[in-house]
């Protein structure tokens, strides 16, 4: 089971990215869970065309102790396990309770021997990187650690402290960083920025998505990209970063062997 935390800041298409890569890797025949870790909760709605994942958070405040593996689980487009952590009401509560909670919730009720995911895709809001929102990189959840950024420089200032953050970390035996990727904004001296970023953490740009208007078209009808556009080459754009990820995870796809 391959496990794989990706941080970006908020609006920056990391929800995007994930639950395209998470149908890509669906694609290759993999089975995926994919973890929504950020307290709005929309994580994996494209890949339920437009419907909402019952958090677990808002599940086990109603339930308690009799919240069962079925009530958090949904299953969207091409059989992705889709799973929303959730948060509290804005203002009152720590926003990473949603993630320990669900973290903690899904393992003791053995979800991995349930549904026995190839690979797991934590999709993780990084304009915080503390208490919950670092539980995806501590030792037994994420293998590694993928940062989304464009060249603006908020998405750089961010992916510098979740970067910052995973080398912290480095030595309690927790998530790894596996590199960056760019999300192109198309804003002055975007790849140079991005590129130094790689270098300052000495680690890589391992793939670079477009700015195309088709992935805000196929959101428009509640899907993914990788749905809406399969031909397209924004979709092989996705299809090449996921293939990505997993190599670098220790993954063996098919056609390397």
């Amino acid at each position: 089971m391959i496990k794989i935390a990706v941080y970006g800041k908020g609006g920056i298409g990391k929800s995007t990215t994930v639950s395209n890569v998470a149908t890509a890797l669906a694609e290759l025949g993999l089975t995926v869970m994919q973890i929504g870790c950020d307290p709005k909760a929309d994580s994996t709605i494209q890949l339920r065309h437009g419907e909402a994942v019952p958090t677990v958070l808002d599940l086990y405040n109603e339930k308690k102790q009799a919240l069962q593996l079925e009530d958090m689980i949904r299953i969207g487009y091409n059989g992705v396990i889709c799973v929303e952590a959730g948060g509290p009401t804005p203002g009152l509560g720590c926003a990473g309770r949603g993630i320990i909670t669900a973290l903690e919730k899904l393992k003791e009720t053995g979800a991995y021997d349930v549904y026995k995911p190839d690979v797991i895709l934590y999709d993780v809001l990084g304009d915080v990187v503390c208490g919950g929102f670092s539980m995806p990189m501590r030792n037994g959840y994420a293998d590694k650690v993928f940062i989304i950024t464009s060249g603006e420089n908020m998405a750089i200032h961010a992916a510098a402290n979740i970067a910052m953050a995973v080398d912290n970390f480095k030595n309690r035996g927790y998530a790894q960083l596996g590199g960056i990727i760019l999300n192109r904004r198309d804003v002055p001296r975007e790849e140079e920025k991005v590129a130094e970023l790689a270098d300052d953490f000495h680690t890589k740009v391992i793939g670079t998505l477009s700015h195309s208007e088709q992935v805000a078209l196929a959101e428009e009808q509640g899907m993914t990209l990788m749905e809406c556009y399969p031909e397209s080459a924004m979709a092989e754009e996705y299809r090449t970063i996921a293939r990505k990820m997993y190599i670098l995870c220790g993954g063996v796809l098919q056609e390397e062997t």
